[in-house]
């Protein structure tokens, strides 16, 4: 009994039952699978899928308690009655699958689902009854045909038979078994019931396609029959048509009679002119009816387009169901292979449901059709009306539009002009009070000189008309100055020589000073002595750059430029410089290294330094080579190495070593940005007392966005106190307590601070300007002043510019066009039309110059009809990735180019061929570029900020005078603000030729030159000094 228990529950777990058939010689079995759940038929799924609840299941089988299969006592068998046949074993007295087909009413509600309607529920019945009535015909006919063969269908009694066999010995199967196998067999004809009722379900819905099919069909018919009549009623106008042009003939007959008229013949005519009128009238109803007759044609030709996509489809449908029906009727041929069914059924019923989508979607499309067909004309009648109004509503939308217009246009002239009037007194009383310093400190020395020039006194004659009471009083006032300690005994020596010899200009500064206080009578007097008709200063610029050799920026254009400016003014100056592996040796005349070697401190040790000498452009220039293992200088860059702050603060000391051991007494050391900003700590703190003490040290900060911190740790290397400077009042960075500001230290160390524009000056003691130095340059605002830089007008000369394929002057200005002729052919640019304007932009492509405003103009240039030429490189990787894609964008645009790279070479044709540029910066703190543009005759489009406000002033702002217009400027640093002045420039230039051409004469003869810078910074060195000379131990 254990075995077979054993056996059984291996066959259930299986999904295996065996069945036995008559035995003759020894046992023999086979076996068939029982639906285990993952075998359930494809009607259980869809069951499940539709949402079957298993309560109302057994709700169903409650009210149906009737078993399906009856099972018969004579199942309860022994192994004694193995070989005898019962007597209900015939095929006619058992019950088989006809007798479940006729209990399908009973079976059929277990199928329903809760999403199904009741008249779908109908018809699924009606649809299983004929089928079940076929099935009865049919298993009728199988039991004439072979009433002692055994039946293809599975029964009760022969499962049970097969099941009494005993699996091993004397053991065989208990009741209970007999019962659970009982329920399984019930189970496998249910599936295979509703597997039939599947394959009814697609035949329905098979003849369902069919009905449809004869409806499109009848449809048809009746359309070729309206198209018959169609044909008739076109024959039938045709023919009314020959009788209308019969009686045209006869009208013309009877109009040739009535030039001869007959009095008898009048009635007549009457008569045959109403009949005219009748004939016309029936005329124009024919037409009407053609007309209406080929609106129909049309209709039905559509129609018949439709119908053909109809058939094509009913023909794949017939298609898919044919192939539904063979794939049934194999299906009936093996009901033991029922794997292969649910699979196939499964499919089934996938395909009935994509049919069902198809010919939902064609019923939809033809009534759409339908639909289509009658809103035609409607839709005809509506569009006309439409167009009728659309012609009205347009002649009124242009006028509407161009009013718009025109009112937006005013309204945005009215809104600037009241900006205008906003922003003048602000303007006004900024320049007041932003120059207000500087005409004073300039007035009493303008006054001087023009005084001085209306004299017809010679300056080196006595006078002799004052009373020696007035040299005595004089001299005892210097005497006083000596014993005080303000002046030094030299400077003494040399005003007591002026006083006995009455020297005219010791007593024209007494006359001058004498009502002002002692401090400025002193500097007054030691002008005298320290003069440019006495010996020229000395001043050594240490630097970072130095244009043309090493150029990054404008700091390499200042150093050049205002050292050679001073040197015409007689000063000496001298340059000390890095010695980079990358810097242009080829401008450097006479380089050579020489015998000696400097050593300097830096970490705790002594490291030498090879110093080599030569000329850059008429100027002596020191470069310093660290014999350090880091290689500080020959890393292939200037700038942008991780250890820039040691690079700098190494070559810083370095240099003041130079000057230490050369033995060297300059007047003036300038040094520049944070890269050379730790000269003014290491002069005071190390240098002066050893002896280096006879400099002024002065410090210009071309940009305060860059500012070097670093680690307050690291300020240590260059031998500097960290103790005593990271402090808040000494160089502590205001972000953090542990981080030194080297600009800091150079603002509060040194005794002359400058930036590169009066406006940059006012803008950095702001909070926003400043980036965190404006509270340190308001407590030093007296030390504290913008000077505008200029620019080198022997570089910058488009009359003797070697660069340019035609030099060209205010006076000739035919060279610029051949220039821009060959930059337009060597760039691969359209030169079709002579006129069309070229924008120039040359610029370092970081966010401080207005990257997006670059872009911007790039596009806004080319719509407004423009050329457009970039030159320069961003050392920010996404922004030079964002213009190498807009490069390759315009690779071969005829009116684009961008070179992301610097060249000097093609920077001069830029500026020599374009007819604008374009600064767009977010701040500028002085900028060179709208100088030079404005030297080779390009008229600069910029933002007023920083320098660009101190140089470029709007030819459209009727608050500055004519003769200082020279650009166009914008306020805001937006499209809008960019567009207002990119659109006017364009427009200037192609409305008047002349009145551009005047302007850019107007440009090309100011005066950016170094003259007047060096000037203002020739007379703060100047008074430094007499300070300095004045109190000797004031730092």
């Amino acid at each position: 009994m254990m075995t077979t228990t054993k056996l059984s529950s291996c066959f259930l777990t299986n999904g295996l039952v065996g069945f036995s058939n008559k035995r003759e010689h020894g046992s023999s079995s086979r076996f068939f699978y029982l639906p285990s759940r993952r075998l359930l038929p494809a009607s259980c799924k869809i069951r499940q899928q539709r949402g079957f609840d298993s309560n109302k299941r057994q709700e169903i089988k409650k009210g149906s308690p009737e078993p399906i299969l009856p099972i018969s006592s004579s199942l309860q068998s022994n192994s004694d009655e193995e070989d005898s046949q019962p007597d209900n074993d015939s095929p006619d007295n058992l019950p088989s699958l006809e007798s479940d087909l006729e209990k399908g009413n009973r079976i059929h509600p277990t199928i329903e689902t809760n999403h199904v309607d009741s008249s779908t529920e109908k018809r699924d019945e009606n649809i299983q009854k004929g089928e079940v009535t076929r099935l009865k015909s049919k298993l009728s006919k199988k039991k004439e045909g072979s009433a002692h063969a055994t039946t293809d269908i599975l029964t009760v009694p022969e499962v049970a038979k097969a099941l009494s066999i005993k699996a091993s010995g004397d053991e065989q199967f208990s009741e209970g078994q007999f019962g659970e196998l009982m329920t399984m067999i019930r189970n496998a004809e249910k599936n295979i019931l509703r597997l039939d009722q599947a394959r009814v379900s697609a035949l329905a819905e098979l003849s369902k396609i069919l009905s449809e099919k004869e409806a499109l069909q009848g449809e048809i018919s009746v359309l070729e029959m309206k198209l018959a009549e169609t044909d008739e009623r076109i024959k039938t106008a045709a023919q009314e048509k020959v009788r209308v042009e019969l009686l045209e003939e006869q009208l013309e007959k009877l109009r040739q009679e009535m030039v001869s008229p007959h009095p008898e013949s009048d009635g007549y005519v009457l008569a045959l002119s109403k009949e005219i009128e009748t004939l016309k009238i029936e005329n124009m109803s024919l037409r009407n009816d053609i007309e209406t007759l080929k609106s129909k044609l049309r209709s039905v030709e559509n129609t018949d387009e439709r119908v053909v996509v109809l058939e094509k489809e009913c023909s794949g449908l017939e298609s898919s169901v044919k192939d539904l029906e063979s794939k049934l009727m194999v299906s009936q041929e093996d009901v033991s292979k029922l794997s292969s069914l649910k699979t196939e059924c499964s499919d089934l019923w996938t395909k009935v449901e994509s049919l069902q989508l198809l010919l939902d979607r064609a019923t939809k499309q033809a009534e759409q059709a339908v639909l289509v067909l009658q809103q035609n004309q409607e839709l005809k009648n509506k569009v006309e009306k439409i167009e009728e109004s659309l012609k009205e509503a347009n002649v009124y939308k242009e006028s509407s539009e161009k009013i718009q217009q025109y009112n937006e246009l005013m309204q945005h002239k009215v809104e600037l002009l009241e900006e205008r009037l906003e922003k003048s007194d602000a303007e006004i009383f900024s320049y007041v009070q932003l120059y207000q310093e500087s005409i004073k400190e300039f007035q009493e020395t303008l006054e001087r000189l023009k005084e001085e020039s209306n004299r017809k006194e010679p300056r080196d004659e006595p006078v002799d008309d004052m009373p020696w009471e007035y040299w005595s009083r004089l001299l005892l006032t210097v005497d006083g100055w000596l014993l005080e300690k303000k002046i030094g005994n030299d400077d003494a020596e040399l005003l007591r020589e002026m006083v006995w010899k009455k020297d005219r200009r010791i007593h024209d500064t007494y006359i001058d000073v004498k009502d002002k206080s002692e401090g400025d009578a002193i500097s007054a007097f030691l002008k005298l002595v320290s003069s440019p008709t006495s010996q020229g200063l000395y001043v050594v610029h240490i630097a970072a750059e130095m244009a043309p050799v090493a150029k990054v920026g404008g700091l390499g254009d200042v150093v050049a430029g205002l050292g050679k400016a001073l040197q015409r003014r007689g000063h000496l100056v001298e340059i000390i410089l890095p010695k980079y592996d990358c810097m242009q040796y080829d401008r450097v005349r006479d380089l050579r290294a020489l015998d000696t070697v400097v050593e300097s401190y830096f970490d705790g040790k002594l490291y030498k330094n090879k110093i080599w000498i030569g000329t850059v452009e008429g100027l002596p220039v020191h470069f310093i080579e660290p014999q350090h293992p880091s290689k500080f200088f020959w890393r292939g860059q200037f700038y942008g190495e991780k250890d820039d702050f040691k690079r700098f603060s190494y070559f810083s000391r370095a240099a003041l070593e130079l000057l230490l051991q050369s033995g060297k007494k300059p007047d003036i050391i300038h040094c520049h940005d944070w890269q050379t900003a730790f000269v003014a700590p290491l002069y005071w703190d190390l240098y002066a007392p050893k002896g280096l003490d006879s400099a002024r040290i002065c410090f210009t900060c071309h940009n305060f966005e860059y500012q070097g911190t670093s680690s307050a740790s690291d300020l240590g290397s260059c031998g500097l106190d960290v103790n005593q400077l990271n402090r808040p009042d000494r160089m502590q960075d205001h972000s953090s307590g542990d981080r030194v500001n080297p600009v800091k230290g150079a603002i509060i160390f040194s005794n002359i601070v400058t930036t590169v524009s009066p406006t940059y000056a006012q803008e950095v003691r702001t909070s926003e300007g400043g980036k965190g130095l404006h509270s340190t340059l308001n407590s030093n605002s007296k030390k504290f002043i913008g000077i505008l830089n200029g620019i080198d007008t022997d570089s910058w000369n488009p009359a003797t510019d070697p660069f340019l394929k035609a030099q060209f002057n205010a006076k000739d200005l035919q060279g610029k066009e051949e220039n821009k002729y060959a930059l337009k052919k060597q760039l691969g640019l359209s030169s079709a039309e002579s006129r069309r304007p070229l924008v120039g932009c040359i610029t370092r492509l970081v966010p401080q110059k207005g990257v997006h405003l670059i872009r911007h103009a790039i596009y806004r240039t080319l719509e407004l009809g423009g050329q457009f030429v970039l030159l320069g490189s961003s050392p920010v990787p996404h922004i030079q990735r964002e213009f190498e894609g807009i490069e390759q964008q315009f690779k071969t645009h005829d009116h684009v180019r961008l070179l992301l790279k610097y060249d000097e070479a093609l920077s001069h044709s830029i500026y020599a061929a374009s007819d604008m540029f374009i600064i767009p910066s977010i701040f500028e703190p002085c900028g060179l570029t709208q100088m030079i543009a404005m030297r080779y005759g390009s008229i600069p489009i910029a933002r007023k900020t920083g320098g660009l406000n101190d140089s470029v002033f709007d030819i459209d702002d009727d608050t500055i005078p004519t003769q200082f217009q020279n650009g166009f400027t914008f306020q805001t640093a937006d499209e809008q603000g960019l567009n207002y002045a990119l659109e006017r420039a364009l427009n200037h230039y192609k409305m008047d030729e002349e009145k551009w051409r005047k302007l850019m004469e107007k440009v090309m003869s100011i005066d950016f030159s170094w003259a007047s810078s060096a000037t203002q910074y020739e007379e703060l060195y100047t008074r430094s000094v007499a300070r300095a000379r004045a109190s000797p131990n004031r730092t």
